[in-house]
């Protein structure tokens, strides 16, 4: 891999405060972790290979400079892991773990390798342990919940090296010896001090910042704010601070020095400022724009920002490297701004936050959609009457948003359908999330989030009793199963949106539905029930005067003939589907069907008929001005032709076959906004 591998990586983390300013302390922490990639494991000790990669611990409070730790370790060794450095957090800011299938599924697109959608927590797992082997990488596995997640992940390959960031010991994981932080030591606390307050107010008062230090108890994060909050009062004195912080003391989980500098620095902020800090708890995971802020707040996208960037001077919130504005919240601070904001908001104040926070993101996604549909004169006035802050310029610079905003947005969806009392607006927010990946993404190229997705909006669909969504959803993920192969799976998810259609008497989705399980039975080599499965959709289009979608089943029934060797049934049921094709007009679709009965006519040891039918077929594919259809049909009537024995007029039609498909021009890729497989989510209660 090249250098620019080493800073592979699975999200765009947020930059330490001080990162820019060089790595403080830890020197010894340093030394004894390095010492410990070159110490000898049990297994080498015991004249065993060792089995599995190194793991070195760094466990510490929230705040305590674990990551900056870990990040400074990989950045000094780095270059003995040639291969590249993955990094996935296994947290969210609120502590909630994130699934190990989705680590998982994010390390290995780091590597450029595909996972399926849907893909099982052990299969994914074995795909990355697979995809390290004989590499020479280090992961850092920041904010690990427990044992469990880490040992999931572990490459099999010695030559591997893991830093995992913890609050505590990986209770379970062989041969880890943990380096426990606790606060800096004074002179490297002090220099961090003033990098915020300059050198001049620590050095006229050097006791004042010994006192202060003291307060903090040496905690990075609480000095980051301590230095933020003098920064942005250069007539303070460093004493002030210093004595406030002492005269808060208090024990417990409030009385830590982090919660004390923060209810410090957030009492003294003006009341909507304060009030925006108190709702940025609510931002989901963590991730922070102007347009988050301003829905949550209720005020201007501009006024956000200011707000934001003044957050950030103030320590409040990390920078995140991105093209956009963005910020994250600090994971030590999310749960004392959640219990702020649960202190001193009711309620209903912050469930009509979290309902602005949605609404605001289901308009930005309608405008990414709308913005690839300005061909239509009616998407162009809908797109003008849009607010001017929720337009995009370009399609290009919707489609970049959509990028960058990918991990918030997915957790906008989780957190709408994990509230429970925000199901309509978790499913617009799912119904344009799934439109707006379509029209930039593709669906193939963004199944793995869309079976989420389409997960999610089963979960609403069951708890509310929603029939027709229900069916559309399970439809919806046994097409992305099937895809990937889980037929079996696909087959129990049709079986299941057959039952929900017809609960909510949706004649679309049961149709849908019966044709899906004769395809999975197809699939699986059962073509008896294939066969039947599509004439029972047969008899439902034929019922509601269906015919193109008619033929079309015609078609596929006798295609499950044909696999089943019975040539007769097979060219009965073509002909009908070509007596419908020609009804409707569709002279493409006749000479396919007639390419077809060419085919069975073969099949049957009819060569002949086979030769003439495939004739008829080459004058309606040019007809049709399908190119590669003749080419297709001609290579098949010059096997034919050799069967029979003329290899002459075999030749000749193998070369009119080479020079169409010579002369055809190249298709273009119609994009991913024209993705023929786009799924959607029907219901008549969603709306654009």
């Amino acid at each position: 891999m090249t250098e620019q591998a080493v800073e592979t990586g699975t999200a765009r983390l947020p930059a330490h405060p001080v990162a820019g300013d060089g790595f403080l302390g830890r020197a010894r922490e340093v030394k004894e972790l390095r010492a410990d990639i070159e110490r000898a494991g049990l297994d080498t000790l015991s004249g065993r290979k060792a089995p599995r990669a190194r793991v070195l611990l760094i466990a510490g409070r929230p705040g305590s400079g674990r990551t900056s730790l870990a990040e400074e370790l990989v950045r000094q060794v780095a270059a003995r892991y040639p291969d590249g450095v993955l990094r996935a957090r296994l947290s969210e800011p609120d502590g909630t773990p994130v699934p190990v299938e989705r680590a998982a599924r994010d390390l290995l697109a780091a590597l450029g390798l595909p996972a399926p959608a849907g893909a099982a927590e052990d299969d994914l797992t074995a795909a990355l342990r697979t995809a390290l082997a004989g590499r020479r990488m280090l992961l850092l596995l920041d904010d690990a919940a427990g044992a469990e997640q880490v040992d999931a992940l572990l490459p099999d390959s010695p030559d591997c090296l893991v830093v995992a960031v913890s609050v505590g010991p990986l209770t379970g994981i062989a041969d880890v010896r943990p380096c426990t932080l606790g606060g800096l030591d004074t002179k490297s606390a002090v220099e961090l001090l003033a990098r915020y307050t300059g050198s001049v107010r620590i050095t006229v008062d050097p006791r004042a910042a010994e006192s202060l230090v003291e307060a903090c108890q040496g905690h990075p994060a609480a000095l980051v704010l301590a230095g933020g909050w003098l920064a942005a009062r250069p007539q303070a004195a460093v004493s002030d601070l210093a004595k406030r912080m002492h005269a808060e003391g208090g024990d417990g989980e409030d009385g830590s020095p982090l919660a004390r500098v923060l209810r410090l620095v957030h009492d003294q902020l003006p009341g909507p400022a304060a009030r925006t800090l108190r709702l940025l708890s609510l931002a989901p995971a963590g991730l922070v724009d102007p347009h988050t802020a301003s829905s949550l707040a209720g005020c201007s996208v501009d006024a956000a920002r200011a707000a934001l960037d003044d957050f950030a001077a103030l320590g409040l919130l990390h920078a995140v490297d991105s093209p956009l504005p963005e910020y994250a919240v600090p994971g030590c601070l999310h749960p004392l701004l959640r219990a702020l904001a649960g202190t001193r908001e009711r309620p209903a104040e912050l469930q009509l936050a979290r309902a602005r926070m949605l609404e605001r993101t289901v308009r930005l996604l309608h405008a990414c959609r709308a913005i690839t549909e300005t061909d239509s004169p009616q998407a162009r006035e809908k797109l003008g009457a849009m607010p001017p802050e929720v337009r995009f310029p370009t399609p290009r610079a919707a489609a970049e948003w959509l990028r960058l905003r990918r991990p918030a947005l997915l957790a906008s969806a989780r957190l709408a359908v994990a509230d429970g009392e925000l199901d309509t607006l978790a499913r617009r927010l799912m119904a344009q999330l799934v439109r707006a990946v379509a029209a930039h993404v593709g669906t193939q190229a963004a199944a793995p989030d869309l079976y989420g997705v389409h997960t999610l909006v089963l979960d609403v669909a069951e708890r509310r009793g929603l029939h027709r969504e229900k069916a559309a959803a399970l439809l919806n993920l046994g097409d992305l199963d099937a895809q990937t192969g889980r037929t079996r799976a696909a087959l129990a998810r049709y079986r299941a949106a057959l039952d929900a259609g017809r609960e909510a008497n949706d004649p679309y989705a049961t149709g849908r539905a019966m044709e899906s399980v004769g395809g999975a039975h197809l699939e699986l080599g059962d073509y008896d029930r294939a066969a039947d499965w599509f004439g029972r959709a047969l008899a439902e289009r034929l019922a509601r005067g269906e015919r193109p979608e008619a033929a079309r089943l015609y078609g596929r029934i006798a295609t499950a003939h044909t696999y089943a060797g019975r040539y007769g049934e097979a060219l009965r049921n073509w002909r009908a589907a070509l007596a419908g094709y020609r009804r409707g007009g569709d002279v493409a679709a006749s000479a396919r069907a007639l390419s077809e009965i060419a085919r069975v006519q073969e099949y049957a040891g009819r060569p002949e008929e086979s030769l003439r039918t495939c004739q008829e077929a080459v004058e309606w594919a040019r007809r049709a001005e399908d190119t590669r259809l003749q080419a297709a049909l001609q290579l098949r009537l010059a096997d034919t032709l050799d069967r029979i024995g003329d290899p002459a007029a075999a030749r000749l039609h193998r070369a009119m076959a080479e020079r169409m498909l010579a002369e055809e021009p190249q298709q273009e890729d119609d994009g991913p906004g024209h993705d023929k497989g786009a799924c959607e989510i029907r219901s008549l209660s969603i709306k654009d």
